[in-house]
């Protein structure tokens, strides 16, 4: 469930009609619901509750400050791939004591910060990590927690560029080599092995993946147990699945119940979860205008002024994100419209035969866009990111200003 309804014609978030928010902020902007991303994120907190757990935000979907502060304020912990995202957690206060640190190719700089602030644990990747990680340790006279990712070889049936626990995959150590990863990492001074870390993929909506990666895990949590490596932490990952067009998600209480099933309901691990999408992806649209309705030999072009240097997920990937009117109309017919944005790429576009009833001017909302949205925007073809506004009940709050053109060439020098 959102927080976006129509309202006598009028889309809303909340209580905040979009058509007063495209008059304060402009368009193309990104707008989050408070109320949804509390709402999902308890979801994991109640279905978990019964277990020892930790509910770790995956910020590469969503890294805005507000909603990291939301996240941060309800006991959220947080999986980062980089330093920056690192010191975005902490920047709104976030336990470093909660935070994880996962990545297939993390610097040195960037285990040298963790280990001073004291994150949770590291997610390490490979026998090579394990290495450097260990010398990075001992240079500064400190321990560094890890788990292994390990690499199940599970088919998530998912896109096959957000499958990541394939065999060929480029994250986790193969589970072949699982047994001699951990037996290096045991013998070496300044690493503390703490956990099992596991992530199978991306926009999952099935339960079978992941029960069968549980059950890997747990076999080779009882084989590394009976060499006496006992472990106190399992990382399962993320990637849970959201509802784009008629997709029917697991709810958080179902996967909780597979875990129980698995490890069992007093189990000695802490449980980790990482939902990014999960949370912030239902929680925000793209607000946008339409420029130009075009008419080609066969098609019907509505140019909006996003593109894919906003949101670029259509065009990568080919997902389906809906498309609706911020106002329905009454006074124009309803026909099939390739909605496009004014980038000079072929490949952009936001959906395609979408039926709408248009006319220049008009708003339209591009719903599920929360997660990988914003986070994954660009500047290209010199074009300032998008604002972002954060709705909580019959307010409205800027939380990122919309970038100026003289910021995207600050820092740039011409030759003297």
């Amino acid at each position: 469930m959102d927080h976006f309804l129509q309202r006598e014609g009028v889309l809303f978030a909340e209580e905040v009609s979009l058509e007063e928010v495209a008059s304060c902020y402009g368009t193309p902007c990104y707008v989050y619901s408070r109320a949804t991303l509390e709402r999902h994120f308890r979801a994991f907190q109640e279905a978990l509750q019964g277990q020892k757990h930790l509910v770790c935000y995956a910020v590469k979907a969503n890294g805005n400050l507000a909603v990291l502060d939301i996240l941060c304020r309800m006991g959220a912990g947080f999986d980062v791939v980089s330093i920056g995202e690192l010191e975005r957690v902490l920047a709104v206060g976030a336990e470093a004591g909660k935070v994880i640190f996962t990545g297939t190719g993390k610097r040195e700089d960037e285990m040298r910060r963790a280990l001073e602030v004291g994150i949770r644990c590291f997610s390490v990747e490979s026998e090579s990590e394990l290495y450097k990680l260990n010398a990075v340790a001992k240079s500064m006279g400190k321990r560094a927690p890890i788990a292994l990712r390990v690499n199940p070889d599970v088919n998530p049936q998912t896109h096959p560029y957000i499958a990541t626990g394939l065999k060929d995959s480029k994250f986790g150590i193969p589970a072949t080599r699982t047994l001699e990863a951990y037996r290096l990492a045991k013998r070496m001074d300044f690493l503390e092995v703490v956990g099992m870390d596991c992530h199978i993929g991306s926009q999952l909506t099935e339960l079978d993946a992941y029960r069968e990666a549980a059950l890997r895990l747990k076999h080779l949590l009882e084989v590394l147990a009976q060499e006496g490596i006992c472990l106190r932490m399992v990382d399962v990952g993320g990637g849970f699945g959201i509802r784009y067009k008629d997709e029917e998600p697991f709810l958080p209480c179902a996967y909780a119940s597979l875990l129980e099933s698995v490890f069992g309901a007093s189990n000695d691990y802490e449980m980790v979860v990482e939902p990014g999408r999960a949370i912030v992806g239902n929680a925000g649209v793209l607000l946008m205008r339409v420029e130009v309705l075009k008419q080609a030999d066969t098609l019907h072009f509505a140019v909006v002024d996003a593109g894919m240097s906003e949101l670029i997920r259509p065009a990568l990937y080919g997902a389906w994100m809906d498309i609706l009117p911020v106002r329905k109309r009454e006074d124009v017919e309803a026909r099939l419209w390739e909605v496009v944005g004014p980038i000079c790429e072929s490949t952009d576009f936001l959906g395609k035969e979408r039926s709408l009833a248009l006319k220049e001017g008009d708003l339209l909302a591009q719903r599920s866009a929360g997660a990988y949205g914003f986070s994954m925007s660009s500047n290209y073809n010199a074009r300032p990111r998008a604002a972002e506004v954060m709705v909580d009940k019959t307010q409205h709050f800027l939380v990122r200003e919309r970038e100026t053109l003289p910021k995207l060439w600050e820092g740039e020098h011409r030759l003297p």
